[in-house]
């Protein structure tokens, strides 16, 4: 499953001359946590959220209260003093495509603490969607016939004799491979299908081709 498949085409987007009072209300009136900031082409230019907000409350010090201060800290104090949109917004602005995987859309809000990213048009950057978080987990609320048919078309390509079933997300994968280092791709491949919660294997091997692990020699 891609981006496409679970994104928001209704995006809440605000221009960079927008007020910090605009961005408040925008953000309350629609029960969003952040919105992108756009520029007159509607090209992603960065993205506020509550927390950039709540630095208005909780940030006393301003720009030029010390000169020791490191340069994270003096961006902090710049973002609390913020009356714009442009002065507010985290930017550059992490973005995706609808083509995007969306396991790997799930590898960049985690590793980069964002709750949502901005879909663009690859060719003009422009805003085209959004994906949540939440949308993210929609892959594990699959059916699970479509989840078995998928698993059985991957594990039919190593796997003779083979049954799957499917309860709740849980693949249980029964049947014969050729050779045993075949088994750990195979579920590798299993996993990567959407939807899957966890795998349960009972597979059975005809040749042993992997190295057995020598015993060590006390002397």
């Amino acid at each position: 499953m891609s981006v496409r498949d679970v994104m928001h085409r209704f995006v809440i987007a605000v221009e960079t001359g927008a007020s910090f009072t605009d961005v408040v209300k925008a953000m309350c009136r629609f029960h969003v946590d952040a919105v992108p900031v756009v520029d007159e082409d509607k090209c992603v230019l960065g993205v506020i959220s509550d927390d950039d907000l709540l630095l208005k409350e909780i940030d006393t010090r301003r720009p030029g209260d010390s000169i020791f201060e490191g340069p994270s800290r003096r961006r902090r104090h710049r973002k609390a003093a913020g009356r714009t949109a442009a002065e507010l917004m985290t930017s550059p602005a992490i973005t995706v495509t609808e083509e995007t995987d969306l396991r790997w859309a799930a590898g960049i809000m985690h590793k980069n603490r964002v709750k949502q990213l901005s879909v663009v048009d690859p060719e003009t950057g422009r805003i085209v969607g959004l994906v949540r978080q939440s949308d993210l987990l929609q892959v594990f609320v699959r059916p699970g016939e479509e989840i078995r048919d998928e698993v059985a078309a991957v594990a039919g390509l190593l796997c003779r004799d083979c049954s799957v079933r499917v309860n709740n997300g849980v693949v249980s994968l029964a049947g014969i491979v050729e050779r045993r280092s075949q088994i750990a791709p195979l579920l590798d491949e299993v996993w990567r299908v959407e939807g899957v919660v966890d795998v349960e294997a009972h597979l059975s091997f005809e040749i042993d081709d992997l190295p057995r692990a020598v015993p060590p020699l006390y002397i």
